[in-house]
């Protein structure tokens, strides 16, 4: 197949520029960021480590996130009990669940942005 990767999220704001802001200073998401060893961004480009992605549409009433939202943002993370640690510290709310967490899945946290977009964190098994 030609498609390699998502090459993009796109989705709309009240306040494009202060949700960018936050994604970037919480999580290190957005242009001019990038994964440890991934190498060299520009302004525009958020430079991220290959792995895998998961693509699922869900059904219309699924109670996997909220149901006046229209999608759930995945980021695949490293350390997420520090990631955790810090977004407590900065005042950002986490939910965790034992039940999310599996042995051959990984760890699963999730927070919302200052619009009250899901967003899930994941950490992939050793």
């Amino acid at each position: 197949m030609p498609v390699q990767a998502i090459g993009g999220f796109f989705f709309r704001s009240a306040d494009p520029d202060a949700l960018a802001a936050w994604y970037k200073q919480h999580l290190g998401v957005g242009g001019g960021c990038a994964a440890e060893g991934a190498g060299e961004v520009d302004e525009w480009s958020w430079a991220t480590l290959g792995g895998p992605v998961v693509f699922a549409p869900f059904k219309t009433d699924t109670d996997y996130f909220a149901a006046d939202k229209a999608f759930m943002l995945n980021l695949r993370v490293t350390q997420i009990g520090a990631l955790i640690e810090g977004l407590r510290g900065a005042g950002i709310e986490v939910e965790t669940r034992a039940e999310w967490d599996q042995p051959g899945m990984g760890r699963f946290a999730r927070i919302h942005d200052p619009e009250g977009n899901p967003i899930e964190l994941w950490e992939m098994p050793a």
